[in-house]
């Protein structure tokens, strides 16, 4: 069986020496970076749009709560849009933004920026972490995996909180590893408080920062030591305090909270094998089959208890976390973010032995600079057909649409809408509040939480004293052709490319 050995065994050679590794760490961070930054104002359109605009409102009623020079009734809707929208986790991401934008003004480029330095800064530690369990071999290549799969790549650029919590999950390794290897009570503190502070900007956390915590202590202590040590205490409560006074406040106190944690968990799904085969589809998007099959051959490959545990550790927490989020997990290719790092800590073991015998194979120097070469170039191919991605869709002329489709609604109420993500695009660009009617995966998760749609009872519901029914979601309106059908009986008050309106208060008789 093949066995990993550690980084300074004398079986084996590391393949990149200092100058090629200063090089490599160059290379990864600045086109890590760059890719990121590549086509940096376009519209947040390109990876979950409906999340990144509920953030993009919050932040600019935010802003527009004290900047200057705002049409009084834009300040008095952008408050309405940041107030009435759901409040998943605490803004925080959200109130940096809007600080932002107080020098450069309503940039939606701004939480790029913040969210694509959050995962380098990430990187940094994950390469950390990987070198002290692994070695700098594989390290290296765990970050590249980390920085350049192209959903990472994508999903580490949205407004959302997902990678600032990414960051903190992964620092939170690094010092609670350190921690175990030196019981420092720096280390403790701010282990606990990186911890805690992951799970306070998203409570999904809380599986990986456990199941974390958990793999590397166990791979040191004992039970009976662990529960003796202050310091371990110390960290545990360090990392529920913040999130359970957050929790406090929102159920408590103002009950905003409550509805957020229904439907997280259906107990129905965990006998349905489909359920699984998406679950197996998304993870498969998000972190690719092939990694995933190779991180889960890293115990083979792992002589040393300390990582293998550690490893141990990280996917069963990603189980569980996916046990829990039994619906989310195969449906929102997103909450596999935390995943990414955790395949990338598992690839390490592997990738450190092929560049170990790569490394024995290329004694001369003139081979290790040809396979530097194969390896970059493998990194720039990929770097570019992400950038030829970004640069074959532009979703800058979508803004004038919308901003169109607001003026022809008259910015007023009384509007029921068939639109994407929700009617964040009308809310955002089109300054027009909307009542949502149900997409299809809405009703079919009604029927999957044991509920029904009255289509006749719901329609005359939401029309009721509404003046406009908006429909820019055409595939959506195919999917339901009873809606079709009903709309047929009420004239067309305007019309565009992408966007028809009809006039409630005009029906067609027969």
């Amino acid at each position: 069986m093949l066995e990993f050995q550690p980084m300074n065994s004398s079986k084996e050679q590391s393949f990149f020496r200092r100058g090629w590794l200063i090089a490599a760490l160059i290379i990864l961070f600045g086109l890590g970076l760059g890719i990121r930054l590549f086509d940096l104002t376009d519209l947040p359109l390109d990876f979950h749009p409906t999340r990144q605009l509920l953030s993009a409102l919050k932040a600019r009623g935010m802003f527009y709560q004290t900047a200057p020079n705002i049409p009084d009734w834009q300040r008095q809707m952008s408050l309405q849009q940041w107030k009435t929208k759901a409040e998943v986790e605490p803004e925080v991401l959200e109130h940096i933004v809007a600080f932002t934008y107080r020098f450069t003004g309503e940039q939606l480029w701004v939480p790029r920026v913040y969210s694509s330095l959050f995962w380098l800064i990430g990187g940094i530690f994950l390469f950390l972490l990987v070198r002290d369990l692994v070695s700098t071999d594989g390290a290296l290549v765990a970050t590249a995996y980390y920085l350049f799969f192209p959903y990472a790549v994508a999903a580490s650029r949205s407004f959302q909180p997902d990678p600032l919590m990414v960051m903190l999950i992964i620092i939170f390794w690094w010092l609670v590893t350190r921690w175990t290897k030196t019981e420092s009570w720096a280390f403790a503190l701010l282990a606990g408080l990186v911890g805690g502070f992951a799970i306070y900007i998203k409570f999904v956390a809380a599986f990986f920062v456990i199941g974390a915590a958990l793999g590397a202590v166990l791979s040191r202590f004992s039970l009976r030591e662990l529960v003796r040590k202050p310091q371990a205490w110390t960290m545990a409560a360090l990392g529920i305090l913040p999130a359970a006074g957050y929790l406090f406040y929102g159920i408590v106190l103002n009950g905003f909270l409550g509805q957020q944690f229904s439907g997280r968990f259906i107990p129905s799904l965990l006998l349905s094998p489909l359920n699984y085969v998406q679950w197996a589809t998304k993870a498969n998007m998000a972190a690719g089959g092939v990694a995933i099959m190779l991180g889960l051959l890293s115990p083979f490959f792992v002589r040393e208890r300390r990582a293998r545990i550690f490893i141990y550790g990280l996917w069963i927490a990603y189980i569980l976390f996916g046990i829990y989020f039994d619906y989310h997990i195969a449906t929102h290719d997103y909450y596999h973010l935390p995943f990414i790092p955790i395949v990338a800590v598992s690839l390490a073991p592997i990738a450190d032995w092929i560049l170990s015998q790569l490394a024995s194979l290329t004694s001369k120097q003139w081979m290790r600079f040809a396979a530097f070469g194969i390896l970059s170039y493998g990194l720039f191919a990929t770097a570019w057909d992400i950038r030829n991605q970004m640069k074959s869709v532009d979703y800058r002329p979508e803004a004038v649409m919308w901003a169109q489709i607001g003026d022809t609604l008259g910015h007023g109420g009384g509007v029921v809408a068939l639109t994407q993500d929700y009617g964040s695009r009308l809310a955002y660009w089109g300054w027009q509040d909307a009542s949502i009617w149900p997409n299809s995966g809405d009703i079919d998760y009604q029927g999957v939480r044991g509920g029904s749609f009255a289509f006749s009872k719901t329609f005359n519901e939401m029309t009721k004293d509404q003046f406009f029914f908006l429909v820019t979601d055409f595939a959506e309106l195919d999917r339901q052709p009873q809606l079709k059908a009903q709309l047929t009986d009420f004239a067309v008050y305007a019309q565009g490319d992408g966007y028809i309106i009809f006039n409630l208060q005009a029906p067609i008789p027969h």
